[in-house]
């Protein structure tokens, strides 16, 4: 992580400097990286204390501004702004995890096409489902119970989708595509 300030019309103090360090780490912590990049300009005009912020991580970009007539409060006041994107952003990422999650099965049977000897695939059965967390461990136990041929789960150890089977010889095969 790396911290740049500006100041613009006033000598800064060492404490306002750790104030906001101290304040603006918290903030880069939430977000979840530490190769992020945040720029801080400060500046006075007259009785106006202005901030203007800019955090730069992955392909993340946020900016903040905000102005009142205390350079701490400012501080506190573009904190506030900065910490509402970052939670937006970790939300909608969040939410897109989620999504991802259900799994579609589909039942096919080969019948064969009227005019001759070529078979075609028909969909005879559907079922959506949203595939639970747990251990490949858990996931055999859960097949032996069911009986079926597989299962697609989610490796609790991974957080992917993994599909599970039972093989010829008794055995289970695990497919964890590693995306």
């Amino acid at each position: 992580m790396q911290i740049n300030f500006n100041f613009k019309n006033f000598e800064p103090s060492d404490h306002l400097k750790k104030y906001a360090t101290a304040r603006f780490e918290k903030l880069i912590k939430y977000a979840g990286t530490d190769n992020a990049d945040l720029q801080i300009n400060l500046s006075v005009e007259k009785f106006r204390q202005k901030a203007d912020v800019v955090l730069t991580w992955d392909d993340n970009n946020l900016s903040a501004f905000e102005e009142s007539e205390d350079m701490y409060s400012t501080i506190d006041l573009v904190l506030d702004k900065m910490d509402a994107q970052v939670r937006k952003i970790r939300e909608k990422a969040k939410d897109k995890r989620r999504q991802r999650g259900t799994v579609r099965m589909d039942v096919l049977s080969f019948a064969e096409a009227e005019g001759g000897g070529e078979r075609v695939p028909t969909i005879t059965e559907a079922d959506a489902y949203e595939p639970k967390p747990m251990s490949v461990e858990e996931a055999a136990m859960q097949l032996e119970s069911l009986g079926y041929e597989f299962l697609v789960f989610q490796n609790a150890q991974t957080e992917r989708i993994n599909v599970i089977y039972l093989r010829k010889n008794g055995d289970f095969g695990l497919i964890d595509p590693g995306m």
